[in-house]
């Protein structure tokens, strides 16, 4: 079995033969199979980071060997009684975790006897204590999922779990396990602290291999054989896709060239929206597509935004700078998608629709993605395996926190505009500065927006299911109202993915960010901080980075009763457009 791909790209078809003969005389596949850094730059110190990052064209192959022993892991779970585990990971160390889970089900429901895999990828204090709350702790394993080892979220919430564990009268270690690259220092405290077990990516098993390329490594495969998932068959779909797009293909068979010429080719024509349909049981392949277009293209000023989870619009309403991949399974169409997909195509709008003979084959569509991920970071002219914004909001997250540390408060601007309930943040370069109203003042900045924007709704509210659903409700407004592209992050786990390209990228966007009062923190083992303050200097830092960089973003601060104060915002909103 092998997914199908198919393009439908109208007059932008010579956007993609452009490109394909491009890479046809840069010899690109060939070269990438032998490793070659200088398709990405000619600088000594680039090229030599690059042959680092390269390891994920092998990482199937490595793999394989180690599938019965991961099988067999899994086995022992289950029979030491837990039946569910929560991984703690950010980014590319806990994002395919999440796929696999909502692919296939949690625990076990299209393979057999899984245990349930849930991913924590934040500091939000509710959803900890919610988490915690939830699983008993003499059923729960925690993995600690960190390639660097010393990721500053993971870290707190091991110490946070492993407490948890040890308060409940168990053995804390034996609960754990650690996933991380050889020589960390996740891998020292992980032995100190006595886990369960240790998986240390080495020499051809992983360490030359990005955090969002790794899905095929431990990152991934651990927590796949837990919820009861073929690691061996998801690899087996991987090196089919391999061999499909190999150094011996010709570029009009090959899927990845395919798409990758299409992308890049139409990017750089201004069709730099990728916009990701994807049937309902497939949604959260799109989540990973996004974080991997967005944080290895969005750099130098140049790259694609990924549009996914967006609200169904019109064919005529949307813009000339879109092109759209649709995901559906073969036999099983989405009957709503398939009439939108058909409209799209009526009105002249590029598509690529993959078609996927069962849930394996995201084995396989990783591969692809991977591999066009580097042939459009070498048509746009970016390195696409490193994340140089990412680090900038860790640094002023640290700053923060020092000075938080030593005053017990943190720095805060002067409002633009406050009221009771609601503070308004910004520049007061911007056109907000002096608006007399909440509505006013965004519907000022609203009108920043420029042809070839997007917004982007960047949430650090508390995770309750009434404030995620009202975050929502706000990027589904705004899309309709200005028809413009929207985007949804979520704080501080944006932070890991689009959140390179909102600062590295072009300056196509308009950032809201909201945040509030902690209604319950919570605090961190063996730190002189909580969560909660935490989160909010992570917050803050983006913002400051945001500005630094003359991005146009506005903070709304939400006081008291949140809920109450959110619907205030909602009502500024509809009043501003």
């Amino acid at each position: 079995m092998a997914s199908t791909q198919r393009l439908s790209l109208g007059r932008s078809a010579d956007l993609m033969r452009a490109a394909l003969d491009q890479l046809k005389t840069q010899r690109f596949v060939e070269r990438l199979w032998a490793n070659d850094p200088s398709l990405w730059g000619t600088d000594a110190a680039l090229q030599a980071a690059i042959r680092r990052r390269l390891g994920w064209l092998e990482a199937p192959r490595w793999m394989r060997p180690q599938c019965a022993s991961l099988l067999d892991f899994a086995q022992e779970i289950r029979r030491a009684g837990c039946t569910q585990a929560v991984l703690l990971g950010m980014g590319g160390s806990g994002l395919f975790a999440e796929v696999c889970r909502h692919t296939f089900g949690g625990g076990g429901s299209t393979a057999t006897r899984g245990i349930d895999v849930t991913v924590l990828d934040t500091t939000d204090p509710t959803a900890i204590r919610s988490l915690q709350q939830r699983c008993p702790s003499d059923q729960l394993v925690v993995i600690v999922s960190s390639k660097s080892g010393a990721t500053a979220e993971v870290s707190a919430l091991a110490a946070s779990f492993y407490d948890a564990l040890r308060q409940a009268g168990l053995e804390p270690g034996t609960h754990c396990i650690a996933i991380t690259d050889a020589g960390t220092p996740l891998e020292a405290q992980a032995m100190t602290w006595k886990f369960r077990r240790i998986f240390t990516h080495g020499p051809k098993t992983g360490d030359d291999v990005g955090g969002r390329f790794s899905a095929l490594t431990y990152f991934g495969l651990v927590p796949a054989s837990l919820l009861g998932i073929d690691p061996d068959a998801l690899l087996t779909r991987a090196l089919e896709m391999l061999s499909r797009c190999g150094p011996d293909i010709p570029l009009q068979d090959n899927p990845a060239a395919q798409l990758g010429a299409t992308l890049g080719g139409l990017a750089r024509a201004g069709r730099d929206k990728l916009t990701l349909l994807c049937a309902p049981e497939l949604s959260s392949v799109g989540t990973w597509v996004e974080q991997l277009i967005a944080e290895s293209t969005g750099k130098q000023g140049r790259g694609i935004t990924p549009i996914h989870g967006e609200r169904w619009c019109a064919p005529e309403a949307y813009g000339a700078d879109r092109v759209f991949v649709v995901w559906q399974l073969a036999g099983h169409p989405d009957a709503a998608l398939e009439a939108q997909v058909r409209g799209l195509e009526s009105s002249g709008q590029p598509i690529v629709r993959v078609w996927w003979e069962d849930r394996y084959d995201l084995g396989g569509e990783v591969i692809k993605w991977s591999i066009v991920t580097a042939m459009v970071g070498g048509l746009l002219g970016v390195n696409p395996f490193d994340e140089p914004n990412v680090k900038e909001s860790k640094d002023r997250t640290n700053e923060l926190l020092a000075q938080y540390v030593r005053d017990r408060r943190f720095p805060e601007d002067t409002p633009l505009l406050s009221e009771p309930g609601l503070a308004l943040y910004g520049s007061s370069a911007t056109p907000s500065a002096g608006s007399r109203s909440t509505g006013q003042c965004l519907r000022d900045f609203l009108r920043q927006a420029r042809a070839g924007d997007y917004v982007a709704v960047l949430s650090f509210l508390p995770r309750q299911p009434a404030l995620d659903h009202a975050a929502r409700a706000i990027r589904d407004h705004l899309s309709g109202a200005l028809g413009l592209p929207t985007m949804l992050g979520i704080g501080p786990r944006y932070l890991h993915s689009t959140g390179q390209l909102y600062k590295g990228g072009p300056d196509q966007g308009l950032f809201l960010q909201l945040t509030a009062e902690e209604p319950l923190d919570l605090p961190i083992p063996g730190e002189p901080f909580t969560f909660g303050a935490l989160k909010h200097a992570q917050a803050l830092a983006d913002f400051q980075a945001m500005q630094h960089r003359g991005r146009r973003i506005l903070r709304a601060h939400l006081r008291g009763d949140v809920e109450s104060a959110m619907r205030q915002l909602q009502h500024a909103i509809e009043e501003a457009v």
